[in-house]
């Protein structure tokens, strides 16, 4: 499902319901056993998993599968010379790489294909958002358009945080959603970036681009931020 989102220079690696989970478990390092060894059995499990695919990821791409440890505001640290993200939910569970000479950074999220919690979107959205929903609601109301919004945002701020090191606020990037033609449950997103972006080969970014898609019952975005030639 991932994998269709992103240019080939990404390897995405995903799981659907509790397969592997066991092995995950057994197989995580002992640097990350440390991180989870208190927590419930469903947080250990997805934790677990994530790391197993961006362990599979890694050797897809040549790398030596190492620990996947957290860094500054819980963001994975990954290999010198890799770009990635990684992202789990209900369900599901996956993680993507990339050379960071092919890819400046990306982002990836999934959530489950269901509307948002009362109160949610006012937190998460702009005016100018909300109005766009509730036209696309209208023409297409299959989709959790509100929920989109969320995950696109999610994506939005993984690709952000590692060319940057600073939080961005839900408010501080508008998105431009929209749906392919025909009748798939896919389409593009624009960020733009209403705080100064990052820098990127020289050259200070304006806004993020992204593409999503809603399948099995979940709905997934990604952002991919190339290098300026």
């Amino acid at each position: 499902m991932i994998e269709e989102l992103l240019p080939q220079a990404v390897v995405a690696v995903e799981t659907y319901g509790d397969e592997g989970a066991d092995e995950a478990e057994s197989g995580l390092h002992p640097q990350e056993a440390a991180l989870v060894v208190r927590a419930v059995a469903k947080r250990r499990r997805e934790f677990a998993v994530v790391r197993a695919c961006a362990r599979r990821a890694m050797e897809k791409l040549g790398v030596p599968p190492q620990p996947v440890l957290p860094g500054e505001r819980g963001a994975p640290r990954w290999p010198d010379g890799l770009v990635g993200s990684m992202t789990h939910c209900d369900g599901y569970g996956a993680a993507t790489l990339a050379r960071a000479t092919d890819l400046a950074s990306l982002g990836i999220d999934a959530e489950p294909h269901q509307e948002l919690p009362t109160g949610v979107l006012p937190a998460v959205s702009l005016p100018a958002e909300t109005e766009r929903l509730e036209r696309l609601s209208t023409e297409r109301p299959e989709i959790h358009w509100d929920r989109l919004l969320f995950s696109a945002k999610e994506s939005v701020y993984k690709a952000w945080f590692p060319l940057t090191g600073l939080w961005l606020e839900f408010t501080e990037a508008e998105l431009d959603l929209y749906a392919d033609p025909g009748e798939h449950l896919s389409g593009g997103f624009r960020a733009h970036l209403l705080v100064p972006g990052p820098v990127v080969d020289g050259h200070r970014l304006d806004h993020f681009d992204g593409r999503w898609t809603v399948q099995r019952g979940l709905v997934a975005t990604a952002v991919t931020v190339p290098h300026v030639p």
